[in-house]
Order: structure tokens, then sequence, then C-alpha cells
């Protein structure tokens, strides 16, 4: 083979080394390419399941401290507190007459309504006695919502607090509270606060 032919082989060789290597460096480039794509998408989806729409973050499971309590009911005792430190007592809503009758045969409810009457326990747990009217400080509500002061009148069910009644700390009193009612309501719940029923902290008892 002659010098010349030599030299073409030669150069033909080395062009296709140079291609061969261009191809290389493009197939890697290539694939790392894709593979950092790749990468960048799974990560993406890992920060969608975790944040959901947006960035927005999934909320919080609940927990079973979060739900609601279970409410009093007729024979619990709530504690209670009024406006001053002090003031301060159990009270318990032990039964609900209804209807009650009148103990006066001469006082009778209105035309189309009835007595109720509620006998409350009350135990003064503050450093002071107990000193309210309590028959102010109890309400009933019907299943509508609707809140039924108390009426002075006294029934068979049994004897009503005095006014005022006088608890020392410590010792317990009772005594019922009596609500006039229209007919055919259905009470739902008791309430009682202390403060004359002015405290900001209400005792509620579920009724049935």
């Amino acid at each position: 083979m002659s010098a010349t032919a030599r030299r073409t082989t030669s150069a033909r060789r080395t062009a296709a080394l140079l291609l061969g290597a261009a191809l290389a460096t493009l197939t890697a480039t290539a694939c790392n390419s894709t593979g950092g794509a790749s990468v960048s998408t799974e990560a993406k989806q890992t920060a969608a399941a975790t944040t959901g729409p947006a960035g927005a973050t999934k909320p919080a499971e609940t927990k079973a401290s979060d739900a609601p309590k279970v409410p009093a009911k007729i024979g619990d005792t709530i504690a209670l507190k009024g406006s001053d430190k002090g003031n301060a007592a159990d009270v318990v809503a032990v039964k609900v007459v209804d209807p009650a009758e009148s103990a006066n045969e001469y006082l009778k409810p209105a035309d189309g309504k009835h007595y109720v009457a509620v006998q409350f326990q009350i135990k003064a747990t503050g450093v002071q006695a107990y000193g309210e009217a309590p028959a102010s400080s109890a309400k009933v509500v019907d299943t509508q919502g609707q809140a039924y002061g108390p009426n002075l009148e006294e029934t068979k069910a049994g004897p009503a607090f005095q006014t005022p009644t006088n608890i020392a700390p410590g010792e317990t009193g009772k005594g019922f509270v009596t609500f006039e009612i229209p007919d055919g309501t259905k009470l739902d719940k008791v309430q009682f606060a202390l403060d004359n029923g002015f405290a900001d902290q209400v005792g509620q008892w579920k009724i049935g």
C-alpha cells in the first residue's frame, strides 16, 4: 500500500473514532438528562401527595381527645364557679318531675300549661358560704331551644329551696325549683349557673 493510501485509511479511522466518541457523549448526556427528570417528577409527586393541591398542607387527623364530650345526665355532678373566686359549688340536677301537681289546691297553672319540678342538690365547695336564690339560677330548655324561667309555686314533688338559701362551706342543701311549661312541650335540658344565674359558667344536664 502506498504512503498516500495509508494516510487516507488512518484519517478515516481517526474520523470514525471521533464520531463514535461524539455519539457516546450525546447518549450519556441524554440518559443523564432523562434520569434527572424522572427523579424530579418523583419528588414532585411525593410533594404533591404530602402537601395536596396548590401546596396546601393536609389537615391534621382528628384525635380521640378532640371528640365532643358526652353531656351530663340527670344525676351527674357539675362543678360550677361564680365570678368571685370564693364562690363555688358542686351542683346536681337530681330528678325531673313532669308533670308536677301544685301543692296548693287554689293555685293552678295557666290554661294550656303545666308545672315541671326539678330537684337540685348544691354543695358549697368555695371558701365562702353559698347564699343565693337557686330558683334564679335555674332554667329548663325545650328541644326547640326555648328556655323557661322559674315559677315560685311549690309542688307535691317536694319542698322548694328557701329564699335566699344559705349553705355553709362544705355543707349540702337540696330543694325543688318549679317551672310552668306549655302542654305538649318536650324538654331537652336543665341549666344552672351561680351568681343567681349571671355567672359565665353554666351547667347543663340532658333530660332523658
